[in-house]
């Protein structure tokens, strides 16, 4: 997701209990602020996090197999990334302050990152599983009967059966898992893989792309968080309240930067979770609040606000993913302190100059400033240099048929040409030697010979001209053609 420029600004809120010392109330935008917004990273990191605190379980190695069942035998008839475009990013942030609250100083790099959807919610699934505990089933479960199989010829399976009498349970079915009270398949072990290792690379993304989105009022809104009473997002109030120790104090600061309706949303959201974790020190469930991110180590900001509910506090230098984007949600409603603030470029650098905290690291850097891809080639500047549409005409080909046309016929086959001059020129030679030996075998007729044959032909032909008055003979009228 793509970060937008500039208003370089940011502001911290003054409370009333503001000092007048408190002369600087601008802060630079953390270069954390413009880090890409990763989802998918912070999901993956989020969920193998909280993997790592799970408790071992297996199942018993005597499950379904705790009785001296045997078969009956036979014969007995028994029976599986929006990358959210970020141009709305506000780069100017005020410092709410008391002696100066229209001061606005630059946004720091972090809020400008891309926001990355699929890594936060792959980082965050595998960070959550960091904390599950590990379980397997008992060894014993599903075994603790001396069930045999019958054998076969008693017309049931030949799975064991319980053994005994006067029982339902005698007879019945042990030990395989298609059984009542037998084992479970592959019973779970302790020793299952239950923890996940991530990529450094990828929590870093995955935490830059969470504080970015923080920056997106849309985002954060869409989460669900009441922030309509809110000056601006992010929200930077001034090192005051740091000092705050009691929890109304920091209710009266919550209401004073328009924070209080989310904490009542959180407050009315308290339940009972459906389900056996309401017996496992999971009884109580209820929507997240404010995240109050302070920069002073020991402050006694922490146990001013963590009794109020939904709101949870948290080091500018220990950003936890889990916090930033429960349940691998970005968006999460964040309240900076100004000099938690001023510590976010020092933490994760910027897009040309590395963290000073962090080895090496710089922020990933948006493939688009503008990721409104659509906008950018309808724009007039792309328009104008572009290429007209092209109208492909398509032609249907004119199929000529190879045997009918010569041309055609000697694309197919080079050869032809020469094959049918061959047979030309044989047929030729074999019409000359046929009116050669015609004209060897006839002999010649001489001039007396042809005058007396013609005058026998037609000496013949009178002679058949009289005859033909002689029609009562059958054999000649039959012969002449006019008999009747």
């Amino acid at each position: 997701m793509a970060a937008a420029a500039a208003r370089p600004l940011v502001s911290v809120q003054a409370i009333e209990s503001d000092m007048a010392t408190d002369s600087t109330p601008t802060v630079p935008l953390a270069d954390v602020m413009k880090a890409s917004i990763r989802p998918d990273i912070v999901t993956f990191v989020h969920d193998n996090i909280s993997k790592n605190r799970r408790q071992p379980y297996a199942a018993s190695k005597r499950a379904g197999h705790q009785t001296s069942a045997e078969s009956w035998g036979t014969g007995r008839a028994v029976s599986r990334i929006p990358v959210f475009p970020a141009e709305v990013l506000t780069v100017l942030v005020k410092v709410l302050s008391e002696n100066m609250p229209h001061v606005c100083s630059d946004q720091d790099f972090v809020m400008k990152a891309s926001i990355r959807p699929d890594i936060v919610t792959f980082v965050h699934d595998n960070i959550s599983k960091n904390r599950r505990q590990p379980y397997a089933a008992s060894k014993r479960a599903g075994h603790q009967t001396s069930a045999e199989s019958w054998g076969t010829g008693r017309a049931v399976s030949r799975i064991p059966r319980v053994p005994g009498g006067g029982t339902h349970r005698s007879g019945q079915g042990a030990f395989g898992n298609m059984c009542r009270g037998g084992r479970m398949f592959a019973p779970t072990k302790i020793w299952r893989r239950w923890h996940r290792k991530i990529n450094v690379n990828q929590k870093r993304y995955a935490v830059a792309s969470a504080i970015a989105a923080s920056a997106v009022t849309s985002l954060v809104m869409a989460r669900g968080h009441r922030i309509e009473a809110v000056p601006e997002m992010p929200l930077v109030i001034s090192d005051a309240v740091e000092s705050v120790e009691k929890t109304s104090a920091a209710i009266k600061v919550l209401k004073q930067v328009g924070a209080y309706p989310d904490v009542e949303k959180a407050k009315d959201s308290v339940g009972i979770r459906p389900g056996k974790g309401k017996m496992r020190n999971r009884r109580y469930i209820s929507r997240k609040g404010p995240l109050i991110v302070y920069g002073t180590e020991g402050a006694k900001i922490v146990k001013a606000f963590r009794n109020i509910p939904g709101v949870e506090v948290a080091n500018v230098e220990r950003l936890n993913l889990l916090k930033l984007a429960p349940g691998g949600h970005l968006g999460r409603f964040i309240i900076w302190t100004k000099s938690a603030y001023e510590k976010l470029d020092s933490i994760y650098g910027s897009f040309e100059n590395p963290s000073e905290k962090k080895k090496g690291y710089i922020l990933p850097r948006s493939k688009m400033v503008n990721a409104d891809l659509g906008r950018i080639i309808n724009s007039d500047e792309v328009q104008s240099v572009v290429k007209p549409i092209k109208k492909e005409i398509k032609r249907a080909p004119l199929k000529k048929n190879p045997l009918k046309n010569l041309n055609a016929m000697l694309k197919l086959n080079p050869y032809a040409k020469t094959a049918r001059r061959m047979a030309l020129l044989a047929e030729a030679q074999r019409v000359k030697a046929k009116k050669e030996k015609l004209d060897k075998k006839r002999k010649p007729v001489s001039k007396e010979e042809a005058t007396a044959i013609k005058s026998a032909g037609k000496a013949w032909y009178k002679t058949m001209i009289s005859d033909s008055d002689y029609t009562e003979f059958e054999n000649f009228s039959k012969w002449l053609g006019v008999s009747q």
